[in-house]
């Protein structure tokens, strides 16, 4: 059989098996998601024994060592895994929710009902956590989904696969409704993103080649973004020991993901008494910070900046510094360079948090508080699909609500239109 054929025959079968979940209760829904956390527990050696040959194959490729931190399954991540897919039990299951019930004046009732989007297909590069998170987001949304992960990640997510196709077994759910496809070549991809019969929306997350790919091949609507170009604006009314650890966290609890901090903003009337501080802390955990003319002048352990440097998405211990005059200089910086995932503002004035709020678009606006929270578990989604910032028809982290649509229901006593 070709690749086209077979993973044409995919999209079928789990066009097919999805409909089955439009039929499962919650608590049946609920029953596979504590089966699967049950089984990342118990075959976690296994699980972590095809990493680590992700894990040998990538460091003799030459791999990153931003890439292999996604890659790697360390007993934390697994931890998170599950306590992800445990969140999400807890969480209220969207599908079949009527909202927004209204009287016509013919006496029809007209609400809206949200239900599933149908099969996602989900392409990413290295996280195989992403495996699980999407496959048990989707279960509770009643969602098909087809998981094609990277080549660096394949035993990994191959034995996730093992996983959730037991935890739907043994509750009695057809396993077809997950895929993962098994086979590296790249062309699996072109011919996925032709299925648009059986395939009702692609998430891809990964690198900026990977989507802008994805983008142009795709025959069905696709849900992105393409980088995380971070920024956080020191105000000239921030309580400067507060924002010291904010912009620490933000740059160096993990580099390699898209919502750590890639430019630093300062208001040009605290920057010589800020910088020297700001430099010292970050200096210290190794951070090369690349700076405009002025923050040079200020602190000589600030390189001039190309201007290659300035909205790059740097993934590493690097970042760029710039004083600005103001909030509207820090604005159109965010503007000209920002990616729209997220922008935090550290500053004790109400009036500028609030024009910060209003006036910065982002997927996530934040204030006194580090880039690091934009994420589903963070923000109480539970487990996130990926981050969207095409703002249709979502626009953010992408949790339970962001993976259903909402359909009219109308309940009428005869009425007929005139």
């Amino acid at each position: 059989m070709t690749l086209e054929k077979t993973i044409e025959n995919l999209a079928i079968k789990t066009k097919k098996a999805s409909s089955s979940l439009m039929s499962l209760s919650t608590e049946s829904k609920n029953q596979v998601l504590e089966a699967i956390a049950q089984l990342l527990k118990t075959e976690k050696i296994k699980i972590q024994n095809e990493n680590l040959k992700d894990i040998e194959a990538g460091k003799s490729k030459g791999l990153s060592a931003a890439m292999l931190d996604r890659l790697t399954l360390s007993d934390s991540v697994i931890e998170s895994m599950i306590t992800g897919v445990k969140e999400l039990i807890s969480l209220p299951d969207p599908v079949g929710k009527i909202e927004d019930f209204s009287r016509r004046p013919n006496g029809l009732q007209v609400g809206r009902m949200r239900v599933p989007l149908g099969v996602i297909a989900m392409i990413y590069e290295s996280r195989p956590n992403v495996t699980v998170d999407a496959a048990a987001l989707c279960i509770k949304t009643g969602n098909g989904v087809i998981l094609r992960g990277g080549s660096e990640a394949i035993h990994s997510n191959l034995i996730l696969a093992e996983v959730l196709k037991k935890a739907l077994s043994q509750c009695g759910v057809n396993s077809d409704v997950v895929q993962v496809i098994s086979v590296t070549d790249r062309l699996a991809i072109n011919h996925l993103l032709l299925q648009e019969e059986y395939i009702d929306l692609v998430i891809p997350r990964g690198g900026e080649g990977l989507i802008r790919f994805v983008v142009e091949h795709s025959r069905i609507p696709v849900l992105k973004h393409y980088k995380g170009v971070c920024h956080i604006f020191v105000d000239k009314d921030a309580d400067q020991q507060k924002a010291l650890p904010v912009i620490v966290n933000s740059k160096t609890h993990r580099t390699g993901v898209c919502n750590a901090l890639e430019g630093i903003l300062v208001h040009k009337d605290i920057a010589d008494n800020f910088l020297p501080a700001l430099v010292k802390e970050l200096t210290e955990k190794n951070v090369e910070i690349k700076g405009c003319d002025k923050s040079c002048a200020i602190s000589k352990s600030i390189t001039p900046a190309t201007d290659d440097d300035w909205g790059t998405e740097f993934l590493d211990l690097k970042v760029c510094l710039k004083v600005v005059s103001g909030f509207d200089e820090a604005k159109e910086y965010i503007y000209q360079y920002g990616s729209r995932h997220t922008e935090s503002i550290i500053t004790e004035n109400y009036s500028t948090a609030q024009k910060f709020i209003n006036e910065i678009d982002a997927s996530a606006v934040m204030v006194n508080a580090s880039t690091r929270f934009n994420d589903g578990g963070e923000l109480g989604l539970g487990a996130e699909i990926g981050i969207s910032t095409t703002k249709l028809h979502a626009y953010g982290p992408m949790g339970l609500e962001e993976l259903t649509t909402r359909k009219f229901v109308v309940f009428g006593e005869g009425q007929i239109r005139n």
